[in-house]
């Protein structure tokens, strides 16, 4: 498959541009293993990048002042005067890239003619991050191109930034992080407090990791997500009230937020009680990857689930019915929703020789129930965004 994606958007370019394109970039969405609704509060995350990717044919334009999009997968595109300051437009598409070049033209960095073709395998609105994708694949390929010396973390930052002030989303920077740092194999807790990560081996040998898409997105996503942040704020308000010496969100204890229960009422501490366990569960998420333990991880995604279900209240009945459905069946070690909530993906681990059963039986069964077809991704852990040379990635 990706040779495919490389092939068609090598076409793409050459018919938009009547040229053959001088590089090839490939940026890959990402999942996250567990750690949901942490990265606003202190928490750990356990995000990996996936082989899914946008792949990016490019050419520099010597002696121009002007950059253009083709966007193959929306057969649109796009132009823009590298000499002049930008400001978002109507196509949305287009301002996850004007966001990354006004950022880079903020640090005072300059840039040259570029003509991009771009493509995606990375299923759009499931949860996968091709937003992120596509602002880390075209930062990262301004900084190699022009050199413009950029760490990482820069780049990771430059593409939050970039949906922040172009496109309005304040998200946090997990999704970025992922596209960036990824490695094929590993896992990446990343502290969203102070922004430091550490790898973990990610041999699930004899199991699958296999998304189910609901193809719904509720339209409660953004009002349900800002009413959780501010029970949330609610809570930690009281706690800090109560215990000031406490620096960091996830250094309260379960027994800290019980003695201000009554206080905050039982809404905020569902909600703060979710996070302190997530936040652990995260820590242990990552040493039974480490000791290759699946069952152990099957568990605490499905205590993942029951929390986001129950206490932090962002699941739907469909993803609901899925998780349940697909705990029932033979071989199926965990399973729990993927991503903000209201609709999107379920994330399940399942023996390899069950796999394909498994998706039969809870694709009829979601069908039936809500006439809605599931759709099916399945994904391995993969790295992170890299220029792509003669079938490998460069180092």
């Amino acid at each position: 498959m990706q040779k495919k994606l490389i092939n068609d958007t090598k076409e793409a370019f050459r018919t938009a541009f009547h040229a053959e394109p001088e590089h090839i970039f490939l940026s890959p969405g990402r999942i996250n293993i567990i750690g949901e609704h942490v990265d606003y509060s202190d928490g750990f995350v356990l995000p990996a990048a996936i082989d899914k990717y946008i792949c990016f044919a490019v050419k520099k334009i010597d002696n121009s002042d002007t950059c253009t999009f083709f966007a193959k997968d929306f057969n649109d595109r796009f132009s823009f005067n590298i000499n002049e300051k930008q400001t978002p437009v109507p196509q949305t598409w287009v301002n996850y890239l004007l966001g990354v070049f006004n950022a880079v033209q903020e640090e005072g960095k300059t840039i040259g003619g570029l003509e991009i073709a771009f493509s995606s395998t990375i299923p759009m609105g499931s949860g996968l991050s091709s937003s992120a994708a596509l602002e880390c694949g075209f930062a990262y390929i301004l900084n190699q191109l022009f050199s413009l010396g950029f760490s990482k973390k820069e780049l990771a930052v430059i593409g939050q930034k970039s949906e922040h002030t172009f496109v309005g989303v304040k998200c946090g920077i997990m999704d970025q992080f992922a596209s960036v740092f990824g490695k094929d194999g590993k896992v990446m807790m990343l502290d969203c407090h102070s922004l430091d990560h550490q790898y973990f081996n990610a041999d699930l040998k004899g199991f699958e990791l296999v998304l189910f898409d609901s193809c719904v997105k509720h339209t409660h996503l953004t009002s349900g997500y800002n009413d959780r942040r501010k029970d949330v704020d609610h809570g930690k308000k009281r706690l800090w009230e109560k215990f000031p010496e406490i620096t960091k969100f996830r250094d309260f204890s379960v027994e800290m937020l019980d003695e201000v229960r009554e206080e905050i009422g039982e809404i905020s501490y569902k909600r703060c009680l979710y996070l302190l366990k997530e936040i652990k569960r995260v820590e242990q998420a990552a040493t039974a990857l480490s000791e290759n333990n699946a069952e152990r991880l099957g568990k605490l995604l499905n205590e993942t689930h029951s929390g986001l279900s129950k206490e932090f209240e962002v699941s739907c009945d469909e993803l609901d019915f899925l998780v349940e459905q697909t705990l029932l069946e033979k071989g199926v070690l965990g399973a729990r929703m993927m991503g903000g909530g209201f609709g999107g993906c379920t994330i399940n681990l399942i023996k390899e020789d069950r796999v394909e059963e498994v998706i039969q039986t809870i694709r009829e069964k979601y069908e039936a129930e809500f006439n809605i077809q599931m759709k099916v991704y399945k994904v391995k852990i993969s790295e992170g965004t890299k220029e792509y040379i003669s079938n490998e990635f460069s180092i």
